[in-house]
Order: structure tokens, then C-alpha cells, then sequence
């Protein structure tokens, strides 16, 4: 019997700062600071990095978490390292726009 669950989907938007690119992925792939930083949580599921095929400065990342909650207490308790590894790739980039948060569904066995 396949049963249907949501997650806390938070998607960001980036233009790289330009020669920076190697550094940006580095940060922000699915192995970089940001997902090291979040799976202190156990509620972080995973972080996708998507490079646009027409501009290639172009970026975006989907953080997944468990949910809005999971998310908002992973901030709470790990805030100051937030923000902290916020302004250290914040010279990354020259424009950083949160797309929104959204709800995945998954689908499969639970």
C-alpha cells in the first residue's frame, strides 16, 4: 500500500559571484559546509544543487527537512553557525534570493 508524506522544501536562487563558481559548488553541494552544517539536525533530509544550462553564473539549492518546525528548531539551536557561515559565502555571490518554502510530496512504501 503506497501512503503519501510531505516535506519542508526551501529553495534559494544565486548568481555567482563571476570565478567563484568552484568555491560556490563546494559550499553548497549536497557534501558542502551547508550540509554538513544542517545534518546536525536529524530532520535535515538532503540538499540538491541545480547549475542552470543557459547562465552559467546561475544556481539554485532545494533543502529538504522533515518539516517547517524541524527546520525553524534546527534554526534555533544552531542559529550563531547560520549566520556566521552566511556572511563567509555571502562574498560568493552577488545576488541571493529565497525562492520560497514548498512542500514536496513523496510517495512510496512507509
Amino acid at each position: 500500500m503506497k501512503t503519501q508524506r510531505t516535506e519542508h522544501v526551501i529553495l534559494w536562487e544565486f548568481v555567482v559571484q563571476p570565478g567563484r563558481e568552484a568555491d560556490f559548488e563546494a559550499a553548497y553541494s549536497p557534501a558542502g559546509a551547508w550540509a554538513r552544517l544542517f545534518a546536525l539536525s536529524p530532520d535535515f533530509l538532503g540538499t540538491e544543487l541545480l547549475h542552470s544550462k543557459t547562465h552559467a553564473r546561475r544556481y539554485m539549492t532545494l533543502d529538504r527537512w522533515a518539516s517547517a518546525e524541524s527546520f525553524q528548531h534546527f534554526r534555533e539551536t544552531h542559529d550563531a553557525e547560520y549566520l556566521a557561515l552566511d556572511k563567509t559565502c555571502s562574498e560568493l555571490t552577488e545576488n541571493e534570493v529565497e525562492a520560497g518554502a514548498w512542500l514536496g510530496m513523496v510517495t512510496g512504501r512507509f
